[in-house]
């Protein structure tokens, strides 16, 4: 890659399973477009990332535009990265959609994509809150629940280049069917929407979502309850990968991030219950919290990979 190629303001986008996130910035993070969007289900989900494309193009300058040669898109799910191809997301509901090529063919330069949570732990571990060590797990809390591991100072991919759904490791064996298929995994307590649900559950009543929850929990017992329900689920998932992997340090990103000390000193606590075989990990909050894929994602379209 050429140097000057990697001053060019570049697109970026984060699908999620709730909003869909996307700016155009330069290399020195300045934004010259942004904007977000509600995820809708299945191939209406593309039609909403390529609507909200076009309309970040027609929005900046003209040589803003000219300048404008890469991009890539960070995906939830099962992601070919080497194909550019979304192979599957239980959250969103697409399969096999070639996604890379899709939106070259519309926006007429080369978009790269990525499993969303390989590029946001990629930013948090190289330029946020997991700076400084070779060896960190960051743990997604959104939607769903995923992770990037490295270790040695390499994010570890997998033999099929899927690591990371740790959403995905059952803990209940008497719990709630998961959109996997499993029973009682790490997701069906811990996420977002499961929060939420077991709240409503308990009490009742609705709630403006897990933020609220978390909100609370120092004042209202039923929250409490949910949420302590939540962060036993996520220690009990990640027993074991901090047994296996022994990480220095665990970054909590992702929509949930910002939940603060009853999440962070929470999962601390429990972890330093559990852990028998291994030093306790620091557990710490991200640096970029739901902006932690767009961030990977923009530096990702830059190099053209992830370091």
């Amino acid at each position: 890659m050429r140097e000057a190629e990697e001053l060019d303001p570049v697109l970026a986008m984060d699908v999620g399973g709730t909003t869909i996130k996307a700016e155009i910035s330069d290399s020195d993070g300045r934004i010259a477009a942004a904007a977000t969007v509600p995820t809708p289900p299945g191939e209406r989900a593309f039609d909403a990332m390529a609507e909200l494309g076009d309309r970040l193009l027609a929005e900046v300058s003209s040589d803003t535009r000219a300048g404008l040669r890469r991009g890539a898109i960070a995906l939830p799910g099962i992601v070919d990265a080497a194909r550019s191809v979304a192979v599957f997301s239980s959250n969103i509901g697409w399969r096999d959609v070639k996604m890379g090529s899709r939106f070259q063919d519309r926006w007429g330069f080369p978009v790269l994509i990525e499993h969303d949570v390989a590029v946001a732990g990629w930013a948090e571990w190289r330029l946020g809150a997991g700076r400084g060590a070779d060896d960190v797990l960051v743990v997604n809390l959104g939607t769903g629940i995923s992770g990037a591991l490295t270790v040695g100072g390499r994010l570890v991919r997998g033999g099929a280049g899927q690591a990371g759904e740790y959403g995905h490791i059952p803990v209940r064996r008497d719990g709630r069917r998961c959109s996997c298929g499993n029973i009682g995994c790490v997701e069906t307590l811990a996420s977002g929407p499961s929060i939420a649900r077991a709240y409503r559950e308990r009490t009742g009543r609705d709630i403006d979502g897990a933020e609220a929850v978390f909100a609370a929990a120092s004042d209202d017992p039923h929250a409490r309850a949910v949420i302590d329900d939540a962060i036993d689920a996520l220690a009990d998932g990640l027993l074991g990968v901090v047994h296996a992997v022994c990480p220095q340090r665990i970054v909590i990103g992702g929509g949930l991030a910002g939940a603060g000390p009853v999440l962070i000193d929470g999962l601390r606590a429990r972890l330093e219950r559990l852990v028998r075989v291994a030093p306790v990990p620091e557990v710490v909050a991200g640096a970029f919290g739901a902006r932690a894929g767009l961030v990977g994602a923009a530096r990702y379209a830059r190099l053209g990979g992830l370091e």
